[in-house]
């Protein structure tokens, strides 16, 4: 059977030569068993009639927020609550810079704010625009806002050119939304725990020893680990990122205490363990009551150490857990990294280095190289912070199915 059985799929047309595809599209997604509603631009329906779509959809076409009489509203809300996925299949480079600066002009750009279903865009346009410096930072704003950007093809364009920014082939989309929903139940039923985030240890009601992690990639690797269908706890310190839909559970967390009482309690029945927080390694032993007052002279803090959760928690792995670390060096990168996955009893440690440009805290993207209990090696080249989520999660689902 299908996966796209009984899916129910919201295409959004936008105007575009391409336009003619969608069509080939609704065709191959009713042939799959899927429910299909189309919702289009004003300037879609220039090069595709909105009757045509219709009678393939066997579904009203919509395109505007109000019907022709205003007697009523599209209500895009309920549209976007109605959707298993949401694919724009062509989208304009006018519709992807909406989509990626969160403007709302039309129906389809309300429907699309509104989804909590997973989006997928087939961008379609011109080389000069797909290669525009605009055009590339709005991909890269959508990518990490969790949507599925799709590849474009090369070949002739409108404009009679020769070069990439054809919407990629409805053969191609299919398989690929195929491909996703058979791997969104791979993770079905498991329980993952994932922590993101720097934690705070307090000097004075004022001022706090922390770092510089953003959280980025632990709430990507949550995100994804939501998209294959797992359970997911996510414990976080402060960040600044919108907490993710569908989560199971989230528990926001300052210190390094208690973090280490979240956690370990959590733990106890996580099918996957994924410790992406970057924890303080040192806390100061007393906490000013009152904010500190610059005075002659030097101030010393003493510090002590915080409780090292990893290895709290590696002693009480279970043989059908998993647990997947971090390490973020500095130095003799390979080296320490082996050593922690050993002394944590980790099944896999994700080694970051500061040295490579582009990578670690604070950024979008990320380079990192994964390594498993037996000492085997993956290298992730530089990418998304997003892509290196879905790559991570993509090798713990191997582990699990070998």
């Amino acid at each position: 059977m299908s996966s796209l059985k009984g899916k129910k799929i919201l295409l959004g047309v936008c105007g575009s030569i391409a336009a003619y595809k969608s069509a080939f599209l609704i065709r191959l997604l009713v042939k799959e068993g899927a429910k299909v509603k189309v919702i289009m631009t004003r300037e879609a329906g220039k090069f595709i009639s909105p009757l045509s779509l219709s009678t393939l959809s066997k579904n009203p076409v919509l395109s505007e927020l109000t019907t022709a009489d205003d007697s009523r509203w599209n209500n895009h809300v309920e549209l976007a609550l109605w959707a298993d996925l949401f694919l724009i299949a062509p989208a304009s480079a006018n519709t992807i810079a909406k989509f990626a600066n969160g403007y709302c002009d039309n129906l389809l750009t309300a429907v699309y704010l509104s989804a909590r279903c997973p989006v997928f865009i087939s961008p379609a346009m011109d080389e000069d625009m797909w290669a525009h410096a605009s055009t590339k930072r709005n991909i890269q704003l959508l990518n990490q806002n969790g949507n599925t950007v799709l590849k474009v093809s090369h070949g002739e364009l409108a404009s009679g050119l020769i070069g990439e920014g054809r919407m990629m082939q409805p053969e191609e989309i299919i398989s690929l939304l195929t491909n996703y929903f058979n791997s969104s139940q791979s993770l079905k039923g498991k329980k993952i725990l994932i922590t993101a985030g720097p934690t705070y240890e307090a000097i004075d009601p004022v001022r706090f020893i922390g770092n510089h992690s953003s959280g980025k990639m632990g709430y990507a690797l949550a995100e994804v680990c939501i998209k294959h269908g797992a359970d997911v706890t996510l414990i976080s310190g402060p960040v600044n990122i919108s907490v993710p839909s569908h989560l199971k559970k989230f528990v926001s967390i300052k210190t390094a205490d208690e973090l280490f009482s979240a956690t370990t309690k959590a733990f106890v029945i996580a099918d996957i363990t994924i410790m992406a927080a970057a924890v303080a390694d040192y806390k100061p032993q007393k906490t000013a009551v009152n904010k500190i007052k610059k005075k002659e002279g030097e101030l010393n803090i003493e510090l002590v150490k915080t409780k090292d959760i990893l290895l709290e928690i590696g002693k009480k792995k279970k043989k059908n857990q998993l647990l997947i670390g971090f390490a973020l060096e500095t130095e003799n990168e390979l080296a320490n990294a082996k050593e922690k996955l050993k002394t944590k009893n980790l099944d896999f440690i994700i080694l970051n280095s500061l040295k490579d440009k582009g990578a670690g805290f604070g950024t979008d993207t990320n380079k990192v190289t994964v390594i498993d209990s037996g000492g085997k090696k993956k290298e992730l080249p530089m990418k998304m912070k997003t892509e290196i989520a879905h790559d991570i999660v993509n090798i713990i689902i191997s582990k699990l199915h070998a």
